[in-house]
């Protein structure tokens, strides 16, 4: 069996990051070697209880814009990201985008589709 990998997607209020955790949902159940971290947890736990598990797996890391607040929260916990993907960089160069923040429409769900091939070259 593969060595499991974690995949971290942003929890931004954005439509890129509401693309984002669609395709590590999609990801994770399509291949049992992938798990996933929840941002919000990981930002919320401020005695570092949880620092030691999320050092366990590589990480790859996927932020829904330039901010990067993904792999900010993982380097101020302490942690290291393996790989990073900005989705906001991969579909800037895409003749689809994302709209809403809360449901994805025919356009959403094709960005999806390119971001998991994104992710599908990391591993």
């Amino acid at each position: 069996m593969k060595e499991k990998i974690s995949l971290a997607p942003c929890n931004g209020m954005s439509p890129n990051g509401l693309v984002c955790r669609v395709a590590v949902g999609d990801i994770k159940k399509e291949n049992e070697n992938m798990i996933s971290i929840c941002m919000g947890s990981t930002s919320a736990d401020i005695d570092n209880e949880n620092t030691e598990m999320l050092k366990k797996y590589p990480i790859i890391a996927l932020n829904g814009c330039k901010n990067n607040c993904v792999n900010t929260i993982l380097e101020n916990k302490g942690v290291d990201v393996a790989k990073t993907i900005n989705a906001g960089d991969v579909l800037d160069n895409c003749d689809v985008s994302a709209k809403d923040a809360f449901r994805l429409d025919s356009e959403g769900e094709e960005c999806v589709k390119i971001i998991k091939k994104e992710l599908e070259k990391l591993f």
